[in-house]
């Protein structure tokens, strides 16, 4: 559904750098891109590390599945071309975020490996951290708090992931965090732990 650049636009580059404003961050940019079946605890997750990373003084920003779907995306329902633009619009979004300086988490089912792909793909090198909220589709439908996958069951949502439509696993995923069997604080620690490993921001303690 992504439209081809105008031939008249000229992307401007700001005197303002990307390493600027880094340098003032204190940190760098980076887009954690949590993906898993719904309800496996990716926007929980989110939450958490980003509060986590406020605390240490990072600037971050969470870019969450049904936030997104009230605004930028409010006009995309659930067919498979929907969620890939979908996807792609996150995608560009947490790019901008990323020349900002900001470390982006985005919660999201994106249960297409070509689609997480190419946002991989607009990401500078070592930007993209890839990380699976790993759970069974058996917890993750216990946990069904808002009571979508009883509905997807009884047939009143359509493609629903899990239920009437695949999620592909990541296969090369960064970081896979076992949301299903492992508590919150345990999950939280993995992903700063990453993040330290990789110099986007330094874990405390």
């Amino acid at each position: 559904m992504s439209k081809p650049t105008s031939s008249d636009v000229v992307w401007h580059h700001a005197t303002v750098t990307r390493e600027r404003r880094q340098q003032m961050n204190g940190h760098r940019g980076a887009i954690l891109w949590f993906t898993g079946l719904s309800g496996a605890g990716k926007s929980t997750l989110a939450h958490a590390v980003e509060e986590a990373l406020h605390q240490q003084g990072c600037r971050t920003i969470v870019l969450d599945g049904d936030n997104v779907r009230h605004g930028l995306c409010g006009d995309l329902g659930f067919s498979s071309q929907d969620r890939t633009e979908n996807i792609r619009r996150v995608g560009e979004v947490a790019k901008l975020f990323v020349e900002a300086g900001v470390i982006v988490l985005t919660a999201f089912i994106s249960p297409f490996r070509d689609d997480r792909a190419k946002v991989r793909g607009i990401a500078q090198h070592g930007d993209f951290i890839e990380i699976y909220c790993q759970s069974s589709l058996e917890v993750c439908e216990q946990r069904d708090v808002k009571g979508l996958y009883k509905k997807a069951r009884d047939g009143q949502i359509k493609d629903f992931t899990g239920i009437s439509s695949p999620y592909e696993e990541p296969l090369k995923p960064e970081l896979v965090v076992a949301t299903g069997e492992q508590s919150l604080d345990e999950c939280v620690a993995q992903v700063l732990s990453l993040l330290a490993q990789r110099n986007i921001a330094k874990q405390e303690g």
